[in-house]
């Protein structure tokens, strides 16, 4: 199966014309408090023309039933990733496909795994630092989830850039990879050049 590619964090439609012509698989918009945040009615102007086989993300914590209502009735995303400390009931009554992300520090938190797994459509694994669930632009340690093959298909975030792609594959085996500050020149502000170099590696990986 091909390595999947989600481009997270984007703020610009240059950004996101820039994503979707170099390959990635789905795109990512965090309504979560962050330097990269966008409002639905931003999300829904950078969506405007958005490819029918690329997927929409909203990156959400600890989301309240509003906003929850919110993403679904704009009728802009295809998914929906929960990055805080949402319950599983929560999360699996998303009508819209789930991804749950999991910040990694410790073996404490990879048992978390198991309580989400099968109630959401992906697992998304990133990195815990300090209070930062995500978003640190940093690798957590892989050796962590290197035996941890989960129910469902699994995403590697966190640092996930052009310079460590190729050990992520080879230590971690991930379905697909989220990447959002290693292709930046400023945060929300994407660099073309690292897009396409990033994006460039992928169609090698998958002898494209």
């Amino acid at each position: 199966m091909s390595l999947k590619v989600k481009i997270c964090g984007l703020t610009r439609k240059e950004d996101v014309d820039v994503a979707i012509k170099a390959g990635a698989d789905a795109i990512g918009f965090i309504l979560a408090p962050s330097p990269r945040r966008v409002d639905i009615d931003t999300a829904k102007k950078l969506a405007c023309d958005i490819p029918p086989f690329v997927s929409v993300v909203a990156v959400v914590r600890d989301p309240s039933l509003e906003l929850m209502s919110q993403i679904i009735e704009s009728k802009v995303f295809d998914a929906v990733q929960f990055h805080g400390c949402e319950s599983v009931d929560f999360v699996s009554k998303c009508p819209l496909k789930t991804i749950k992300a999991i910040a990694i520090a410790d073996e404490k938190d990879v048992s978390l795994i198991h309580l989400y797994e099968k109630e959401v459509n992906f697992m998304l694994f990133d990195t815990k630092l300090e209070k930062l669930f995500g978003g640190t632009g940093k690798p957590f340690n892989w050796q962590l989830i290197k035996n941890i093959r989960p129910h469902k298909p699994f995403i590697l975030a966190g640092g996930i850039g052009p310079e460590n792609l190729e050990d992520a594959i080879k230590h971690v085996d991930p379905d697909a990879v989220d990447t959002n500050s290693a292709l930046e020149v400023a945060p929300g502000i994407k660099d073309k050049k690292k897009i396409y170099e990033f994006m460039k590696k992928i169609k090698s990986i998958n002898n494209v």
